[in-house]
């Protein structure tokens, strides 16, 4: 069976997506993990760079998943992924950063997944739970590096504004 010379690159360029290049991001095993694909649909040119997937899409590896009705990957001219853009009713994505934290997951119509920044864009309905915390607003930005989050009431290309909610969970005391 041969592959289409795009396939090597974007089988690696999914492992860098998934789990970025720092191993302490991810659990260990993510990145020796098989990259596992489920669509209806692949359109894949290779001389701009994209391979777009449509119809229920389900991409794993190891601890990570992103989904969505579409979920568009994009390279630069080095071969390097650059992002990957999931869209649908509730698009999502989820990552279990170290062993001893909680999973983080986050929803959208929209999600953005910025390679090199290592940095998440949530569009639209836009959610994200961070063990017993959650934001919730139009737009939010997760970096995943810094564990930072940015919210916004607005969002470019969204008509209704949905304002910004966040549930923080106090930490434990020891012997609590």
């Amino acid at each position: 069976m041969t592959r289409p010379p795009f396939a090597p690159l974007l089988t690696l360029g999914l492992i860098g997506l998934l789990l970025g290049s720092v191993p302490a991001q991810a659990l260990e095993g993510d990145a020796s993990a098989p990259i596992q694909v489920t669509a209806d649909r692949l359109d894949l040119d290779d001389r701009a760079g994209t391979a777009v997937y449509t119809g229920d899409v389900d991409i794993r590896q190891g601890s990570m998943q992103l989904t969505g009705a579409r979920v568009e990957i994009q390279r630069n001219d080095q071969g390097q992924l650059t992002r990957a853009t999931a869209t649908g009713e509730r698009a999502y994505i989820e990552q279990k950063p170290a062993p001893d934290e909680p999973l983080v997951r986050g929803w959208g119509r929209t999600i953005i997944y910025h390679v090199a920044e290592r940095r998440i864009e949530l569009i639209d309905r836009a959610e994200l739970h961070q063990g017993g915390d959650t934001f919730d607003g139009g737009y939010l930005e997760y970096f995943l590096d810094r564990r930072v989050v940015q919210a916004r009431a607005d969002a470019e290309g969204v008509e209704e504004r949905q304002r910004v909610r966040m549930t923080l969970e106090p930490e434990q005391q020891d012997g609590q």
